[in-house]
């Protein structure tokens, strides 16, 4: 883009929506639309219901920022619906969303090229009630929902009784059925990748043990080592999954993996999780905060993406 084109361009950012992720994507839409301002485009925000369709046509913009997370804005509806109305967005397309949102699928494109992830199944919630799938300690979550909506980590001393009662508070009890995989002990690690490199290794050390939905926006409950003091080869290993993820899903403007590494195991220890397609904007997200360490600013970063979406 020109300068001049830099600055004509209008730009709608789709942020709210009705997921679970609503109130998180309200701030990373926010932080956006005010960045893409400074950086001198027109925007307008758009609270995203189901009239969506109708107010884009209205409003005619020359690219979408896709600032939704979780269904409908993060799974290819969405996605859909701005390639049938033939608006350029940001982020991924719509067979990329669709694969990586469901674990099950990104488990099934990425475990076959090298990617290690852990092993799992899915169950019925139903049936969690005669039996646990997996040996204890095992992980329930959601085969579709991201940002750690929904997850459950199943011991021998949770109050979820032995087999888990149908009382006992947690996913099985929103979702027909759930994504169990063996618990990994050790510590959380993530990796952006942007406009087609890994940028560094963030390191997250929650105050309660598990970095959950709450944990992630909730100032104060993780914190952030960026980078993180690990082994050089387990920072190589991290930045060339979260790369390959990226690439092998066909992700486009910023992606986040995941990792989680049992470091008494060195590099057979550490496994990939879930590959965000659409990670966080808000202060408190990952991607403007390893953008950063890279030398990048917010404004930068949100250019990056429109750029790459053009």
């Amino acid at each position: 883009m020109t300068a001049k084109d830099k600055n004509s361009l209008h730009i709608a950012v789709l942020m709210g929506g009705w997921s679970a992720e609503r109130e998180v994507s309200l701030s990373s839409g926010k932080g956006v639309a005010d960045a893409l301002e400074k950086n001198g485009h027109q925007v307008t925000r758009v609270d995203m219901d189901r009239n969506v369709a109708q107010v884009l046509a209205g409003i005619r913009p020359d690219v979408v920022f896709n600032a939704l997370h979780g269904v409908p804005g993060e799974d290819g509806s969405v996605q859909g619906m701005l390639d049938l109305m033939q608006i350029p967005y940001t982020h991924s397309g719509l067979a990329t969303s669709v694969i990586a949102i469901d674990k099950e699928l990104t488990k099934q494109q990425l475990v076959p090229a090298g990617v290690p992830m852990p092993k799992g199944r899915i169950v019925s919630s139903a049936s969690l009630h005669d039996a646990d799938p997996l040996p204890r300690p095992y992980v329930l979550k959601p085969v579709n929902e991201g940002s750690s909506v929904g997850v459950a980590i199943v011991t021998d001393d949770s109050n979820y009784g032995h087999p888990i009662s149908r009382d006992a508070a947690g996913p099985w009890q929103e979702f027909d059925q759930l994504l169990a995989e063996p618990f990994i002990k050790g510590r959380e690690l993530t990796t952006a990748v942007l406009g087609g490199k890994a940028l560094c290794v963030t390191e997250l050390r929650t105050a309660q043990g598990f970095y959950d939905y709450e944990a992630k926006y909730t100032e104060g409950l993780t914190q952030h080592v960026c980078p993180a003091e690990i082994p050089a080869d387990i920072e190589k290993l991290c930045l060339d999954y979260a790369l390959r993820a990226h690439q092998i899903l066909g992700c486009k403007g910023t992606s986040r993996t995941d990792f989680r590494w049992d470091d008494e195991q060195g590099a057979a220890g550490l496994f990939v999780l879930e590959t965000n397609t659409q990670p966080g904007m808000t202060p408190l997200s990952l991607v403007p905060e390893q953008a950063k360490q890279m030398g990048i600013s917010y404004e930068e970063l949100v250019e990056i993406i429109v750029r790459e979406a053009l």
